[in-house]
């Protein structure tokens, strides 16, 4: 008889996570299920869910007859995605915490948690992923030694490990894990990876999970929860008033309560206004806040952006991209946004530029552009700058088409001698 293995299962008191332990459990493999606690309740005002999510996680585990565990890291949210969120804020840009959080709590900390704590053979949550590895390629990752020197073994050849989307691709969550690392990746199963939400939620009522189906779809920051963001923000940051101002003519429109309360394409609370007004812009320096008419006004458009270093799941960059240092591929910003077909081009530093086939609503700096070719996640980088809007580059056309019909000026005539 063979050896039975253990996995560790994030356990988020939702349906996928339970569904998840259900098949590794089916599979025959020795589950544990833990609970994450990442945000502490005591330090907001509003109401927070996690105890409610930890008791739903542990009757899970319970249902299933498996062994629950919780582990808190609130002081590490806090280091790690929190104050990078808040900084980002205060910096103008609009942080996505979800991509962090997998990146720095679950599949860093918690990774390391399940492998070496809880002395597991793998860990695996409940995203709708696929990597390309089997199981027992997984298993043997446990084996391998990492490496003990700061640099790459030349001769050594170690296949690195692919993310692919999941088999439902509207609930295709690569996005999210866009920035996790090879290492955390090659010790990770994704037991939904062939299934649909349907399915998921078909097998759980099979298995009198029904305390995780009548739940809602988790959805937005999970530590804002149903709160405003602008008060939630408000509570950390300082307020910083400035003006909204018209991006078509200089008008000043209202004010605002600081520019890290809005971000690029929201509605901006105008009162005595007919139509609705919408983010387009912000500076930093002065404060100001622009806005435009109409939610698809042409200063929210543009088709060109640069990242900061960009992350690979593969950890090199595509060969063809550091051969030709561009790559044709498809891009996101934004979960479940279609992709764009787009050109790469791979910067010295480490970042790329990122030349999309049409211009996109509301790209927005702090967000992430995740990359995908193939039905392959390449990885992300954080957004950090934008090309001019396509409202910007129709004003240069119509400066040059003025400047071209004024023509120059006739000289003096000349005169006889």
């Amino acid at each position: 008889m063979g050896v039975i293995r253990h996995v560790v299962c994030a356990m988020s008191g939702g349906v996928d996570s339970s569904v998840a332990a259900l098949l590794l459990k089916r599979m025959g493999y020795n589950v544990s299920g833990v609970f994450m606690k990442n945000w502490d309740s005591l330090d907001e005002k509003g109401v927070c869910t996690s105890d409610k999510d930890c008791e739903d996680a542990s009757r899970s585990c319970q249902v299933l007859g498996i062994p629950f565990h919780q582990v808190s890291y609130v002081k590490e949210y806090w280091n790690e995605v929190f104050s990078n969120l808040l900084n980002e804020y205060e910096k103008g840009r609009t942080p996505n915490p979800d991509i962090l959080c997998n990146k720095y709590i679950k599949f860093k900390h918690f990774c390391n948690y399940a492998l070496n704590t809880l002395d597991a053979d793998a860990m695996a949550t409940g995203h709708y992923a696929r990597t390309s590895q089997n199981d027992e390629e997984v298993f043997r990752q446990k084996n391998v030694a990492p490496p003990t020197s700061l640099f790459k073994d030349r001769f050594e050849v170690r296949q690195p490990v692919r993310l692919h989307q999941g088999a439902d691709h509207f609930k295709d969550q690569t996005f999210f894990l866009s920035q996790i690392s090879q290492d955390a990746l090659r010790h990770t199963m994704f037991p939904l990876a062939g299934l649909t939400k349907d399915f998921v939620k078909k097998m759980a009522a099979e298995a009198g999970l029904h305390h995780v189906l009548v739940k809602k779809e988790s959805m937005g920051i999970c530590f804002i929860g149903e709160r405003n963001f602008e008060d939630f923000i408000l509570e950390y940051l300082e307020p910083q008033p400035g003006n909204l101002v018209s991006v078509e003519d200089g008008t000043i429109m209202g004010r605002h309560r600081g520019w890290f309360t809005l971000t690029l394409g929201q509605r901006a609370r105008i009162g005595g206004q007919k139509d609705p007004w919408f983010v387009v812009d912000k500076n930093v320096d002065t404060g100001e806040v622009f806005v435009g008419p109409t939610t698809n006004h042409p200063a929210l458009f543009r088709d060109t952006l640069q990242t900061g270093r960009f992350h690979w799941i593969t950890v090199d960059p595509p060969p063809v991209l550091v051969k030709t240092q561009m790559m044709d591929c498809h891009f996101r910003f934004i979960h479940q946004m279609p992709l764009t077909p787009c050109t790469v081009t791979l910067n010295m530093d480490g970042s790329v530029w990122i030349t999309l086939s049409q211009p996109i609503r509301a790209i927005t700096p702090g967000q992430f552009a995740v990359l995908y070719s193939g039905g392959e996640c390449l990885g992300s980088g954080r957004i950090m700058r934008l090309g001019p809007s396509q409202h910007t580059l129709q004003l240069g056309r119509e400066r040059m088409a003025a400047a071209s019909l004024d023509g120059p000026r006739p000289g003096p005539p000349d005169q006889a001698s």
